[in-house]
């Protein structure tokens, strides 16, 4: 098991458990929170963290190449964030290996979304999109 993380503020409460198995035998899990403490409503800062786990499943190793988010306010203003690797990393995950991550994104809302994609090389050297769906980040009881 691989670790990356680029902060370590205290954890509200976690919101959302999210996994999914995309092509290439690649599953994402997703674990988002409201950090209380970093955020400031009366100024419209929501700071949420998420924790992201990459797993290979399949019997062929790849190496992640760069990100992509669309990240929705409860007010459906977009902001997109394109990157090289995460975390400055770009983990290479062999069969069964798994690499984890914690990041975080600044909302003006205490509600939004969060989609994407990794690029990711075989070592066949095919480059192929691993799909994140949407996951929600919410303040804790805004959501029902």
């Amino acid at each position: 098991m691989v670790h990356g993380c680029c902060c370590s503020w205290p954890i509200r409460a976690i919101i959302i458990l999210m996994t999914t198995e995309n092509n290439n035998n690649i599953s994402v899990g997703v674990k988002s929170s409201y950090l209380e403490h970093e955020s400031e409503p009366s100024k419209a800062r929501y700071l949420f963290a998420y924790t992201i786990t990459i797993k290979n499943i399949g019997s062929d190793a790849a190496r992640l190449l760069s990100r992509y988010w669309k990240i929705t306010g409860g007010d459906g203003r977009e902001q997109e964030v394109e990157g090289d690797g995460v975390v400055g990393q770009h983990p290479y995950l062999s069969p069964e290996d798994e690499f984890t991550y914690t990041s975080a994104a600044m909302l003006d809302t205490p509600v939004g979304m969060m989609q994407g994609h990794y690029m990711m090389v075989d070592d066949h050297g095919d480059r192929f999109e691993v799909l994140i769906p949407p996951f929600t980040l919410a303040v804790p009881k805004t959501l029902h």
